[in-house]
C-alpha cells in the first residue's frame, strides 16, 4: 500500500498518472494547500518542505520500515525502480529519460510556475515578469517541441516517468499563455497522452477530490485563505 499525499496540482497528478498506470495498491490522502493542511505538524513530519506531493511506502522492496518520501521527481523515480515500470533498469535509456525528468523539475515546472504567478495572482501586475517567464515558458516547449519531432514520447519511444512528469504542466499551456498550435509535435504527443486511460482515472480522482475546484488545471480557488498560505508564509 502506498499512501499519497496529494493536491491537484501539477506536481500532484504526477504521481496520481504513474499510480494508475503501474496499477499501484494507493490511498490518497489530501492535503488543501488553500487552506494551510500543508503546514500540520504530522504533514510536515513526511514532508518537511511543506510541499506535495509525498508519499509514505507501507511494503518497501526491502522490507524494512515504511519509507517516507517528498518531491515529485525523486517519487517518481523510486516507484518506478519500484514496479519496473517507466524507467530502464541500466543503460543509457535510463538516463535519457532522467535528463527529462530533471528537465522538468529544474526547467518547465519553475519556469511555468513563476508564469502563472505573475500572470494570475502576483498582486501587482509587473509587465516585466510576465513577459520574461511567458517567453522562457514557450523557449522550453519549443524544446520540447522539437524533441518530440521524431520521438513518439519525451525519451525516444517508449512512454516513461519523463512524459508522465511534464503532462500535467502542458495540461495548463492556455494559463501560460501558450498556444498548442505554435508546437504541433508537442501538440501531437499532448493529446496522445490525454487519451490514455491511466491519465484519465488520474483526472476523474481529481474532481472527486476537489469538486469545488473553479479551474482543474490550476490546483487551487485563489481566494484571500489560500494566497496567505501559499504566498505570505
Amino acid at each position: 500500500m502506498i499512501d499519497l499525499y496529494y493536491w491537484t496540482t501539477p506536481n500532484g497528478h504526477k504521481i496520481t498518472l504513474f499510480l494508475e498506470e503501474a496499477g499501484f495498491d494507493y490511498r490518497i490522502h489530501p492535503i488543501n494547500i488553500g487552506k494551510g493542511e500543508q503546514f500540520a505538524p504530522a504533514f510536515l513530519e513526511i514532508s518537511p518542505n511543506n510541499r506535495i506531493p509525498a508519499i509514505v511506502d507501507r511494503a518497501p522492496s526491502d522490507r524494512g520500515q515504511p519509507l517516507a518520501l517528498f518531491e515529485s521527481g525523486a517519487i517518481l523515480e523510486y516507484l518506478a525502480d519500484k514496479s519496473g515500470k517507466f524507467l530502464p533498469e541500466i543503460g543509457r535509456q535510463r538516463y535519457r529519460v532522467l535528463q527529462w525528468l530533471h528537465w522538468q523539475m529544474g526547467g518547465l515546472g519553475p519556469m511555468a510556475g513563476q508564469n502563472h504567478h505573475f500572470r494570475h495572482y502576483a498582486p501587482k501586475k509587473i509587465d516585466y515578469a510576465i513577459e520574461r517567464y511567458v517567453k522562457e515558458t514557450a523557449r522550453l516547449y519549443g524544446v520540447l517541441d522539437r524533441q518530440l519531432d521524431d520521438n513518439d514520447h519525451v525519451a525516444d519511444d517508449d512512454y516513461s516517468i519523463a512524459d508522465i512528469a511534464i503532462w500535467p504542466w502542458i495540461r495548463s499551456h492556455e494559463k501560460q499563455g501558450q498556444d498548442l498550435e505554435d508546437f504541433p509535435s508537442l501538440q501531437r504527443w499532448f493529446e496522445q497522452v490525454g487519451e490514455r486511460a491511466a491519465v484519465k482515472r488520474a483526472y476523474a480522482k481529481a474532481e472527486e477530490i476537489n469538486p469545488d475546484l473553479i479551474d482543474p488545471r490550476n490546483g487551487v480557488e485563489m481566494t484571500d485563505e489560500a494566497r496567505k498560505h501559499l504566498f505570505e508564509r
